[in-house]
């Protein structure tokens, strides 16, 4: 089959390149043809007057002679072997060639022209230099002439040659989730059972949920499902140095999701685009204002019918423009949480199909060993357990490679280069003694499941709990337990060393701020009664620049007083339940001088042959990869308890 003739000349094809090879060695060819003839070595010869070489002719110093017709020049050699040249008469007579032969010299004659190649040799060698610089000076202009013309195009990468394979099979878990959003799969499948009725899809869909939950993937896997094109660009891709190329490119992304519909359109992370308008230092953005603007046009444009579904992910709902949410664009939330039990052991098998793991580990004690984790922590700790299987030298990841993982991700890594002192080390000991005797201790408080001195991460030491069962919601008397384990590090260290430390610093931080929420937000103080406040707004926003707070002066110092009294409470029943354990928080120190590490079942062992009697009654075992485990206190804090002596 012939070729088109037009393809011979096509930039890439095989032709093309023969002939710039071609090129290329004509040039490299005539530049060492050109330096050979310029810089080729000769014969050194001695340059002589016409009156020297006169004088060696009638001295009968001459051997012979070559005389240049065109030039004058007299070439040859001497009788004694050096050569010379001499720059003679032009033209010469006959007479001065007489009087050279007459005296024996072999005279012979030539007549040299220059070779057109020798001639033309300078032209070519500056003409291939300059055109070539010519040449790269235009396409780099013309290079930046096509940047400038395709900048307002959109980004958006069109995944549409290879529809997405990823399916709701690969979304591990997330049941509810993937009912609320199979209307849309069924909408872009069958569209004219929705037609018919007069029902309308949804314009927009936003999901909305902590980072890390696979809020992308579902929306791959909602393309995957329906078998359309997906559009997948990001928020800040709209953004440019130069006026009006974001709402270009959303222009260009609306037009080409026309062509290719019906088709979805995925934006990821919106909010750097769809912030309340007005708001922020100095007004907002124009640009993105304008952005903004014109994807509230489009997507208030096109119809329904049209085939196109509008999707973006977002962690920050409530700074969304109230306009990009009203019904007509995104007019459905769908909330992506945070896996709970059931969710997790699904998504651990889903990261665990590559990896070799061995059969004594359980996925499902590992997902109730790790409450709070989102999808992204769950794979970056079965790559934590896969890396330390490698560092033990072990073939196969076992379940002590999972211990060691959620401990690296929960308290840090272990800080082998740092050495402690002695009197360091024992009142870290103590430290971390009173925050496991208080969480053994405390009913409500959740149990104790290892206890270190070893450094980790930021801290000198790490007290680290795991609740018994899932919570949503806690009660008072849970959140004063929490507050008084706290205080347990400092209480201990007055305790024995009658003076405080720097190492209670990451305690009081986080005691100040519960004790914070409880007043302002949880109505749990007297004297404020029920109301809430909320936390501070960013001032980012614009919304709480010039106004920080929507209560009075009187109100604050009300407020400040409850936190004081709410802590000093839990910091004076810490001391006395410490004072009444005090042999078995000298147990506990001396076990962790001894071993550096010991676990929950220990502390509570420990504890009751110290004081001679059970001192915790309701308290479960100690919660390990070979028990269960749930969530923390509040849903800010959805992460297992780490109480920890400060950052050295």
């Amino acid at each position: 089959m012939s070729r088109d003739p037009a393809s011979r000349l096509q930039p890439g094809s095989p032709n093309q390149n023969w002939v710039r090879i071609l090129l290329i060695s004509l040039f490299v060819f005539l530049l060492a043809a050109f330096v050979y003839s310029k810089f080729a070595p000769h014969t050194p010869a001695v340059n002589l007057s016409y009156s020297q070489f006169q004088d060696k002719v009638s001295q009968h110093g001459v051997g012979d002679a070559v005389l240049d017709n065109a030039t004058g020049n007299i070439t040859g050699t001497l009788k004694d072997g050096q050569a010379y040249v001499v720059s003679g008469p032009n033209p010469v007579t006959s007479q001065e060639v007489t009087s050279i032969t007459s005296k024996g010299v072999g005279l012979s004659f030539v007549t040299t022209s220059n070779s057109w190649l020798q001639a033309l040799m300078p032209y070519i060698f500056f003409f291939i230099v300059f055109g070539g610089i010519f040449l790269w000076m235009r396409k780099s202009a013309q290079g930046q002439m096509s940047a400038i013309s395709s900048i307002g195009r959109s980004r958006a990468r069109l995944y549409s040659t290879e529809r997405p394979r990823t399916t709701f099979d690969d979304v591990a878990g997330y049941t509810g989730v993937k009912a609320e959003i199979s209307e849309v799969v069924d909408f872009l499948k069958n569209p004219g059972r929705f037609s018919d009725i007069g029902a309308k899809i949804p314009k927009g869909i936003l999901l909305v949920g902590p980072p890390g939950t696979g809020k992308t993937l579902i929306a791959r896997a909602v393309a995957g499902e329906a078998g359309v094109p997906f559009l997948s660009v990001s928020g800040s891709d709209f953004m440019e140095m130069f006026v009006g190329v974001g709402a270009s490119r959303v222009r260009d992304m609306f037009q080409t999701a026309r062509k290719q519909a019906p088709a979805i359109v995925f934006v990821d992370e919106i909010d750097s685009i769809g912030r309340k308008r007005g708001a922020g230092l100095g007004g907002g953005h124009d640009e993105r204002e304008q952005t903004l603007n014109q994807m509230l046009s489009e997507m208030d444009g096109f119809e329904a019918t049209e085939g196109i579904v509008m999707m973006a992910a977002t962690n920050r709902p409530d700074i969304l423009d109230p306009a990009l949410l009203r019904p007509g664009r995104f007019d459905r939330q769908v909330v992506v949480p945070l896996p709970d039990l059931d969710e997790r052991l699904p998504i651990l098998e889903v990261h665990c199909r590559d990896k070799r793991i061995s059969n004594d580990v359980d996925l499902s004690i590992v997902a109730r060993g790790t409450p709070g984790m989102s999808g992204a922590d769950l794979a970056n700790l079965v790559n934590e357990a896969a890396l330390h299987a490698v560092r033990r030298s072990s073939s196969v990841i076992e379940m002590e490679d999972f211990e060691a993982a959620r401990d690296r991700v929960l308290m840090g890594q272990r800080r082998e280069s740092l050495a402690l002192t002695d009197q360091e080390k024992e009142r870290i000991s103590y430290h971390e003694g009173g925050h496991a005797i208080l969480a053994y201790a405390l009913d409500n408080a959740d149990p104790v499941h290892k206890v270190t001195i070893l450094p980790s991460g930021m801290a000198l030491g790490v007290t680290q709990q795991l609740p018994l069962e899932e919570r949503h919601i806690y009660s008072r008397e849970y959140i004063e337990d929490s507050l008084a384990v706290s205080m347990g590090g400092r209480v201990a260290e007055m305790l024995i060393y009658k003076n405080y430390s720097t190492g209670a610093n990451n305690d009081l931080v986080s005691a100040t701020e519960l004790a914070h929420k409880m007043v302002r937000e949880w109505g749990m103080s007297e004297r404020i009664g029920p109301m809430a406040w909320g936390s501070q707004g960013m001032v980012f926003l614009g919304e709480d620049l010039m106004h920080s707070r929507d209560y009075s002066e009187d109100t604050s110092r009300i407020i400040d007083e409850e936190v004081e009294r709410i802590l000093r409470e839990q910091e004076e029943r810490a001391f006395d339940i410490l004072t009444s354990l005090q042999k078995g928080l000298n147990a506990v120190a001396n076990a962790l001088l001894e071993k550096e590490t010991i676990d929950g079942d220990e502390v509570g062992r420990l504890v009751d042959e110290a004081t001679g009697k059970v001192v915790s009654l309701n308290k479960g075992t100690s919660l390990s990869l070979k028990s269960s485990s749930s969530k923390t206190l509040d849903s800010e804090l959805e992460t297992p308890s780490v109480s920890m002596s400060d950052v050295d």
